[in-house]
């Protein structure tokens, strides 16, 4: 009996043992799946190239090479050095496996790869690229490899290397539309939800559904003719606004080709060329602009949901199901998403019926060629005819050159639309009247070259306020199926504001308008601070407090008055509002909310400014003016010691100036340094007081600048 027993006992142990066993392989293979159901892409032939990197004092990368395609190579090693760590996000998205790498959130970049098609955009375009182009992609790609096959202990992915050539121009073709607000539409298309309507003119701080910058990204851009300037000097700012990390961060470089490819400016991860700055005869800033580039269509489909009605025929969906891979802690597991598609686009189903979208741009690849050219535009025709290409689909250019030139272009590549619909809303999809296949000429993009004031400027605003008044363009002059925005930002009111003096536009005049911290009252700060000031405080004195130091508030984010720190943190609430067209806050609610923070963190209301602003970043801590939609611009994050911690805003800033004789010089700064992502460098945040204190570092463009500077340097690989 008892050695039955202890038969019974021993095969329930085996059977126990059996079935751990059993979950921990099924455990593991959860683990190792992923990678191993991945087609490891086949790299180009191995190609030699000839190339220096050598670093200035701030870590600046200052690629040398014969050819274009060495500083190709260079510049994509360069850019390992300092931040493999997103490079190798940007490339997972471009092979569907941000899921595996990110987890949920990252899998949302897997099905927006499937909605643009970007891979098979990519194959399709690949051969037919200039040669040029090709050669300097692919030593690009081998330099990311070579980095790679070097550092193994840095790669996050198994079998994401070798990087193609493909996966490079995946990259453009994926990123683009979501910088003229493909996300406005799709989130609440993929949630069940209407997408807002588009692009409509708004008085200052009213609801509107005028698509604006999202997630408080915009940019700021002036250039200023010699004749306008008092001293000859013809400037450019740039100032774009990107998160200050991540995929979309500003990454710095120079670069020197045998081949006449000379260039200062700085890049996205994954962009084998710089996207802004200058060369020896000419530059350019960007800013993000919002134009009506994104159609919805309403659906008429049958009953079983198969096929929906176009010119009084059925048209069968096209449909397939993803198999999302989606890390889930250290387990990756396979998700199925269904994706659908109508002749207009992505489609998508909804409580409201089905729909269908349809953006500019879609599945073409244009804007990898467009980048490369104005890179190496040697003068304003050049430059012009190389925008004429419309790749590039949707971003404001301000444009200055070493012969004086200035201009103002609110880029985009506009549908072809018919008229007598409500482009801005739903548009009937059953009739193929609505299905633009074309789109207006380059020659339909709203322009100011040379204008008589000698100035130009954007931030993010309404193309009709780009200079002095009486010499904008004309809103009754462009087609309303254009859908051109007419949203004004507090930046531009005070860009207005500050240039409107008809005196010099000199280098300091032209500083101060830039870094310039204050606020309109014309605009929807205006608006929001009545709304604040109007509540009923009769029976709470922390509003009637909050209430009495805010009428102190001097208009500007400076730092020197005591209601700096309240009015930051109030203006913060009704920015998040406006950026995205959303209604102002209820203003009880959020003076309760600042009101809180404020007395919870520091016991009072007006705390110094300069101890709540600060730029953070690994040991370094220092303050900072500005604020939300100021000219100085700077978002925060609260942080739990009751600080302001800068994550977006100003990021990458560029001054160019040309003298009278063409000759360029310029300066730069960034929020953190060219080490983004390497703690233990001494350029993680070596940048971070000078961009606090509103102060330069050269940009040794000359390379007997960079000789005196007494740089090393090395070859790569």
């Amino acid at each position: 009996m008892l050695g039955c027993r202890t038969r019974e006992i021993d095969v329930a142990r085996r059977g126990w043992r059996w079935a751990g066993g059993a979950v921990a392989g099924l455990l593991l293979a959860a683990m190792l799946w992923e990678p191993l159901s991945v087609a490891q892409p086949e790299a180009a032939p191995r190609q030699s190239y000839d190339v220096t990197i050598t670093r200035d004092r701030y870590g600046v990368p200052h690629i040398v090479g014969r050819r274009d395609a060495d500083v190709g190579y260079g510049l994509a090693w360069a850019h390992a050095e300092d931040d493999f760590t997103t490079l190798q996000e940007v490339f997972a998205s471009v092979r569907g496996r941000s899921g595996a790498l990110l987890g949920p959130e990252g899998a949302k970049l897997d099905v927006a790869l499937e909605l643009t098609r970007a891979r098979a955009v990519a194959t399709r375009d690949w051969p037919k690229l200039p040669a040029d182009l090709r050669a300097l992609i692919l030593a690009y790609a081998q330099g990311l490899n070579d980095y790679a096959a070097q550092h193994p202990a840095e790669v996050r992915l198994r079998q994401l290397f070798p990087v193609t050539g493909e996966d490079v121009v995946a990259g453009f073709v994926l990123r683009s539309p979501f910088f003229f607000g493909l996300d406005r539409v799709l989130a609440p298309l993929s949630e069940g939800r209407l997408p807002p309507r588009d692009a409509e003119p708004v008085k200052p701080g009213e609801s509107s559904t005028d698509t604006r910058p999202v997630e408080m990204k915009g940019s700021n851009a002036f250039a200023v003719t010699g004749r306008r300037s008092g001293d000859g000097v013809t400037r450019l700012i740039v100032n774009s606004h990107q998160p200050w990390t991540g995929p979309v961060a500003w990454w710095e470089v120079v670069v020197h080709s045998g081949e006449g490819w000379d260039f200062a400016g700085a890049l996205f991860p994954g962009a084998p060329y710089p996207l802004l700055g200058h060369n020896r005869t000419l530059g350019w800033a960007n800013t993000v602009n919002r134009p009506d580039l994104i159609d919805v269509y309403r659906l008429t489909v049958n009953g079983a949901g198969s096929a929906y009605r176009l010119d009084g025929r059925w048209v069968a969906f096209e449909s397939k199901m993803l198999w999302l891979k989606v890390r889930f802690g250290p387990f990756v597991l396979p998700v199925p998403h269904r994706v659908k598609r109508s002749i207009h686009g992505p489609a998508f189903e909804t409580p409201q019926g089905q729909f269908a979208i349809r953006y500019a741009g879609q599945g073409e690849s244009g804007n990898v060629e467009q980048y490369y050219r104005l890179n190496r535009a040697r003068d304003f025709a050049e430059w012009r005819a190389a925008m004429a290409k419309q790749g590039v689909v949707a971003t404001n250019f301000v444009y200055a050159d070493a012969a004086g030139h200035i201009a103002f272009f609110y880029n985009a590549k506009f549908p072809d639309r018919a008229p007598g619909y409500d482009w801005r809303g739903i548009v009937p999809g059953d009739t193929s009247k609505t299905l633009w296949t074309r789109y207006r000429p380059f020659t339909a993009v709203p322009a100011l070259i040379d204008p008589v004031p000698g100035w130009v400027a954007n931030s993010n605003n309404t193309p009709f306020v780009a200079t002095a008044a009486g010499s904008n363009l004309r809103r009754a002059d462009f087609a309303p199926e254009l859908g051109i925005e007419t949203y004004m930002t507090n930046r531009a009111w005070r860009f207005g504001e500050l240039l409107a003096d008809p005196g010099p536009i000199d280098r300091d005049r032209l500083l101060r308008t830039k870094f310039d911290k204050g606020y309109s009252r014309s605009g929807w700060a205006g608006v929001w601070m009545a709304k604040l000031l109007g509540v009923d405080a009769a029976r709470d004195g922390d509003i009637a407090a909050a209430q009495a130091l805010l009428r102190t508030w001097d208009w500007t984010l400076d730092g020197i008055g005591s209601a700096d720190s309240l009015a930051a943190l109030l203006i913060g609430e009704g920015v998040r509002k406006v950026y995205r067209g959303d209604p102002l806050p209820e203003p009880r609610a959020a003076l309760v909310d600042v009101v809180a923070f404020l007395r919870s963190n520091w016991q009072r209301l007006d705390p110094p400014y300069a101890e709540l602003a600060r730029v953070r970043r690994g040991k370094s801590d220092v303050s900072i003016s500005g604020g939300p939609d100021a000219l100085r611009a700077y978002y925060w994050r609260r942080t739990p010691d009751g600080r302001l911690a800068g994550f977006n805003g100003d990021s990458f800033i560029m001054l160019v100036e040309w003298d009278p004789d063409g000759r360029v010089r310029s300066q730069s700064v960034q929020p953190f340094g060219s080490a983004i992502e390497r703690p233990k460098s001494v350029h993680y945040a070596d940048q971070s007081r000078l961009f606090a204190a509103e102060k330069w570092k050269p940009v040794l463009f000359d390379a007997r600048d960079l000789a005196a500077q007494g740089g090393t340097p090395y070859r790569p690989g």
